[in-house]
C-alpha cells in the first residue's frame, strides 16, 4: 500500500499509514482537537481511512493506542518543521515539459549544488534564476543535495534557510519547506526541462536524522542486526521488513514520478545492508524498469564505498542493476597527486600510476591491498564501460568533511585548478562539477546544522572536535572546527556570484566552457570506450599522458603533475599531432608556452608547472 495523505478531490483524502504494533490507530484533523477519525486495519500492519471535509492545506497527524500524536512517517509536506503537524497537499501541477525525453547518461555533465547556499535566497526559486548561468556553462544536469524535511528554524529575519546540509532528513517524502516545499520543487524540475537540464535528486536510505525521527514508534523500520555509523540500521531484512522495503521503494517512485525527476542518488549504499536473496537496490531497479516500460527511464546513481562492480551490474549477472556509481578512486588519485596530502585514505594514493590506472580501469583498487584500510579492497569493473561511473574533482563530503571546508582554489595553485578541471573533463567517465568549483570559489563549504536539542547540539559539536583533534596542526593552528550549529558556519559557505564576472574566475570559467565544449565535439571524446584508451607515465617526472581514440580521430593529453617545468621527448604515440590546447598559454593566465603548434613522435616537450596540454590528429 502506498503510505501517506492522498488528495483525491472534492474535499476528500485518503490516510494510509504502517503501523502493526498499534492496537488503535486514528488520525487527527486540523492542528487543535477538531477531529479524530478511527482508522481501520488493513492487511500487513496497514491502517487507513478516507476522510470527507479535508481540504489542500488541511492539518493533520496520527494517535496511536488512543495517547500520543505524531506527524506521518510519509507526509508529503511538514509547514511547521519536523515536530509539527503533517498537512495535506494537491499534488496537481500545470507540468510543461510532455515533450521532455531526458539526456542519454554518456552525455551527462553534472553540477551538484546545495540549494541553502547556491544562491542568497537559498530557495528553488532563486535557483531557477541561475539555470541560464549554467546552461551557458555547459552543465546539462544538476544534482541536488538532499531535500526530505530535516530540523531547523529561522535564524534571522527573512531568512528562511534553515542550516542543514539535508542528510539529516526525517521525512523522506517531505520537501523542505524553506526552500519552497513540493511546488517550489515542481516549478524548478519544469524549468529545468525547459532549459533542456535534467534533474538529479540525493537521496538518503541508509539512516534517518536523530531530531524529528518518530517513525520507530510506527513499526521495525530499524534492525540491531547491523550498525551503521548512525546507529541501528534500516529494516531491509530483518522480522517485518517487507513494508519497511514498500516505503523506500515507494519513496523512489514518489519522486520520478510526482516531480518528474531525471534520476536518484543513493546515498551511501555501503551502509544499506540486505542480506537477503533479492536485495533492496535490485528491488529498486526492477521496480523503476516496470515502472517506466515505454518510456524514458530515469537513472539510478549509487554511492559506494565498496570498489564492487556488483553495484552496476545488472540484475541478470548478479548485480543490483544500478545505472551508475560514483568513483571515489578517481578523486583521490588526482587530488592527492594536486595537493600532496597523504593523511587518511590519500595514503592508499599519490602515484602517477594511481591516476592512470583509474583512467584504464576506474577502481584503482580492484583486490589489491589497501595500506590505510589494511585488507584487500575492491574487484575488477574493466567489464562496466566508463559511462557507468561519476567522478570529480571536488564534491560536497571531499570539502565539507575537511575541518576548514576548504576547496581546491585554497589548497592549490590557479595552474593546478586548470590541470583538475583538463583531468576530469578529458576523461571517459561521467563529470560532476561542484557548485563554485567552475570559477574557484573561494567560500568554503562547511559543516553546519540546525538542531532544537541542546543535547544533540552539543553531541554534534564534541563529535565534530574529536574528528578533527588528530588534525589541527595541519589547519593553520586552528585546534577546533567551525561551530557547525553557528548561523556564520552557514553563511560564510554561501556562494559569491560576483567571483565569476572578472579576473581569473572568469578565466577558469571560460576555462571549464571551453572543456565542456572539446568534450562534446571532439570525436575522440565522444568515444567512452576503454578499448579506446592507453596512458602513459613518467612516474619520475611527475607526468601522465591520457591516449583516446576512435576510427578517424586521436587525441593525446600531456599533464604535468610536477611544480617545476619538465622537459619530455618520445611520449607521443607514431604521427603527427596538432596542439589545440595548452593551459600555460596567456589567454589562461598561464605563464606562456613555448609548445610548438605541430610535433611528431620524438619531439621534445618543455611542460610548464601543473600544466597540461592536448594533441589530436585525424587517422
Amino acid at each position: 500500500m502506498k503510505p501517506g495523505a492522498h488528495y483525491l478531490g472534492n474535499d476528500r483524502c485518503e490516510f494510509t499509514v504502517w503501523a502493526p504494533q498499534a492496537e488503535t490507530v486514528a488520525v487527527k484533523i486540523g492542528k487543535s482537537d477538531d477531529r479524530l477519525l478511527p482508522m481501520q486495519p488493513q492487511e500487513e500492519g496497514y491502517w487507513s481511512v478516507t476522510a470527507d471535509r479535508v481540504s489542500p492545506g488541511t492539518y493533520y497527524s496520527f494517535q496511536l493506542n488512543g495517547d500520543q500524536t505524531y506527524p506521518d512517517p510519509a507526509s508529503r509536506f511538514q509547514p511547521e518543521g519536523v515536530h509539527g503537524p503533517s498537512q495535506v497537499i494537491d499534488p496537481a501541477f500545470a507540468w510543461t515539459d510532455a515533450d521532455w525525453a531526458s539526456i542519454p547518461l554518456a552525455d551527462w555533465i553534472l553540477y551538484e549544488l546545495h540549494v541553502g547556499t547556491f544562491t542568497p535566497e537559498g530557495t528553488f526559486e532563486a535557483i531557477i534564476d541561475r539555470l541560464s548561468y549554467l546552461k551557458e556553462l555547459g552543465v546539462n544536469v544538476i544534482e541536488l543535495m538532499p531535500i526530505g524535511q530535516f530540523p531547523g528554524d529561522r535564524f534571522s529575519e527573512g531568512n528562511q534557510a534553515y542550516r542543514n546540509w539535508g542528510y539529516d532528513g526525517a521525512y523522506l517524502y517531505a520537501v523542505q519547506n524553506s526552500y519552497g516545499g513540493g511546488e517550489g520543487l515542481k516549478r524548478l524540475v519544469d524549468a529545468c526541462h525547459q532549459k533542456g537540464i535534467a534533474v538529479v535528486l540525493d537521496v538518503v536510505y541508509n539512516h534517518l536524522g536523530p531530531e524529528g525521527n518518530y517513525i520507530s514508534c510506527f513499526g521495525p523500520f530499524f534492525t540491531d542486526a547491523y550498525k551503521t555509523p548512525w546507529g541501528s540500521a534500516i529494516n531491509f531484512d530483518d522480522r517485518h521488513s517487507y513494508p519497511v522495503r514498500q516505503f523506500f521503494v515507494e519513496n523512489v517512485l514518489y519522486w520520478l514520478q510526482e516531480y518528474h525527476l531525471d534520476g536518484l542518488r543513493l546515498d551511501a549504499i555501503h551502509a544499506i545492508y540486505d542480506l537477503g536473496a533479492y536485495h533492496i537496490l535490485a528491488e529498486i531497479a526492477d521496480r523503476v524498469s516496470k515502472e517506466f516500460q515505454g518510456r524514458w527511464k530515469p537513472l539510478l546513481i549509487a554511492e559506494s564505498d565498496l570498489n564492487d562492480p556488483r553495484v552496476i551490474r545488472g540484475c541478470d549477472r548478479g548485480g543490483y542493476g544500478m545505472d551508475a556509481q560514483w568513483c571515489d578512486d578517481f578523486h583521490h588519485a588526482l587530488h592527492s597527486l594536486l595537493t600532496e596530502e597523504c593523511i587518511g585514505y590519500y595514503t592508499d594514493f599519490g602515484k602517477c600510476e594511481h591516476l592512470a590506472k583509474a583512467y584504464r580501469d576506474s577502481f584503482v583498487y580492484d583486490w589489491q591491498l589497501a595500506p590505510h584500510r589494511n585488507r584487500f579492497h575492491g574487484a575488477s569493473a574493466v567489464d562496466c564501460p566508463p559511462t557507468q561511473f561519476v567522478v570529480c574533482t571536488q564534491n560536497h563530503d571531499q570539502v565539507g568533511n575537511r575541518m576548514l571546508g576548504e576547496r581546491l582554489s585554497h589548497l592549490t595553485s590557479f595552474e593546478a585548478l586548470k590541470l583538475a578541471a583538463g583531468a576530469l573533463l578529458l576523461s571517459p567517465f561521467i563529470p560532476m562539477l561542484f557548485m563554485g568549483e567552475e570559477y574557484g570559489e573561494e567560500a568554503p563549504f562547511l559543516y553546519f546544522v540546525s538542531h532544537g536539542d541542546p543535547d544533540l547540539i552539543q553531541a554534534v559539536r564534541e563529535g565534530r572536535k574529536a574528528e578533527f583533534a588528530a588534525f589541527h596542526c595541519q589547519n593553520d593552528g586552528q585546534s577546533s572546527p567551525p561551530d557547525p550549529e553557528s548561523p556564520d558556519t552557514f553563511l560564510k559557505s554561501k556562494l559569491n556570484w560576483n567571483l565569476p564576472q572578472s579576473g581569473k574566475h572568469q578565466v577558469l570559467w571560460s576555462f571549464y566552457q571551453h572543456l565542456i565544449q572539446l568534450r562534446r565535439t571532439l570525436p575522440a571524446l565522444l568515444t567512452r570506450d576503454r578499448q579506446c584508451l592507453d596512458t602513459v607515465v613518467r612516474e619520475s617526472e611527475k607526468v601522465v599522458g591520457l591516449h583516446r581514440w576512435n576510427s578517424h580521430h586521436e587525441l593525446f593529453c600531456v599533464m604535468n603533475f610536477n611544480q617545476q617545468p619538465v622537459t619530455l621527448a618520445s611520449l607521443l604515440p607514431e604521427g603527427n599531432w596538432h596542439r589545440i590546447l595548452d593551459s600555460a598559454e596567456e589567454k589562461w593566465m598561464g605563464s606562456g608556452s613555448s609548445l610548438p603548434e605541430e610535433v611528431s613522435t620524438g619531439t621534445e616537450l618543455l611542460l610548464q608547472p601543473q600544466s597540461f596540454v592536448v594533441y589530436e590528429r585525424s587517422i
